[in-house]
């Protein structure tokens, strides 16, 4: 593997250093900085000519300064003649801007799918895409892991009794399922509107939750509002246990409070946005996996043109 480099920015270094620990590789060096009219200044203190180069940076709050700093660092490594760039992204943002769902609105996935591809990314690799179909707005190679593996493997130590899987939202359903055929439960669903960006209003459940250990699955928890709620009512309607878990902890405006006030008895996120200690202290339920481990294998095998099929979800 003596021509892989893994560079870092600055979203997420902590995951970025466990992915390279894993592949018994040192972080390559980059000096990073800020000029004094906030412009960032990169440099690649290893040479990266003829090699496969991976970055990894997630696209993680301040968002704009993140994805900045990672088209940069890829134009950086193109014009240092890499041979193949990889853009490790395990937090994909601006996802959820996937459509036109009314007028004079833009497809900003797209964008960002168009400006890593001009910027010179040969290839992608995320976890738990909002919307499956971004794939389809690269026109170069786009590997979206799932996190099930971490998430269940958690799960099957903490679950005993009868089990339901709820999706917080009709949108969700298809990953509970996968859930709830893994672990052996039944699947719910709540009927949720969303009132603005901020706030959601659940209007009911489908299914049957009384007296039995609820497991609530998302991709994001951004505000708090749609999984706080979805507490709420499953607590409402006789749930004995209450486990949450989301893949990315962007956790932004109120969402820490609205978690540390929520009927959860634990709450299970991923490590592909950092969490502050500051935040884990306000949230004792909270359990943090990485996924250090499955982004390393799926680096480990595109490095070595191998298949990554088995790490994505079944």
């Amino acid at each position: 593997m003596t021509d892989l480099r893994i560079f870092a920015g600055r979203s997420n270094p902590a995951l970025a250093e466990q992915i390279a620990q894993y592949l018994g590789y040192p972080l390559g060096r980059v000096l990073l900085d800020d000029f004094p009219d906030g412009e960032i200044s990169l440099k690649l203190l290893d040479d990266v000519r003829g090699c496969d180069a991976f970055i990894v940076q997630s696209t993680c709050p301040p968002v704009n300064t993140h994805l900045m700093e990672l088209l940069i660092c890829i134009d950086c490594m193109k014009r240092a003649s890499a041979k193949r760039i990889t853009a490790v992204i395990p937090y994909f943002g601006y996802a959820r801007q996937d459509r036109k769902d009314e007028g004079r609105v833009p497809i900003t996935a797209k964008l960002v799918a168009n400006l890593l591809t001009t910027a010179g990314a040969d290839r992608v690799l995320t976890l738990d895409l909002h919307a499956a179909q971004i794939q389809g707005f690269f026109d170069i190679p786009v590997d979206n892991l799932s996190a099930e593996p971490v998430f269940s493997a958690y799960f099957s130590s903490l679950v005993t009794g009868p089990l339901t899987l709820v999706s917080p939202d009709v949108g969700n359903v298809k990953r509970a399922r996968v859930y709830a055929n893994r672990l052996g439960g039944d699947l719910a669903i709540i009927d949720k509107r969303r009132v603005s960006g901020s706030e959601t209003k659940t209007m009911a459940i489908i299914g049957d939750v009384k007296d039995k250990t609820v497991l609530m699955i998302d991709d994001i928890i951004a505000t708090g509002s749609t999984v706080a709620r979805a507490g709420e009512v499953v607590r409402d309607y006789g749930a004995r246990r209450i486990i949450t878990a989301a893949t990315h902890a962007v956790l932004c405006g109120p969402a820490v409070e609205r978690l540390s006030k929520a009927p959860f008895d634990r709450l299970a996120v991923t490590d592909t946005v950092p969490i502050p200690a500051a935040v884990r202290e306000q949230l004792p339920a909270l359990t943090v996996l990485s996924v250090s481990e499955l982004m390393g294998e799926a680096i480990r095998r595109i490095h070595r043109n191998e298949s990554v099929s088995s790490l994505f979800m079944k």
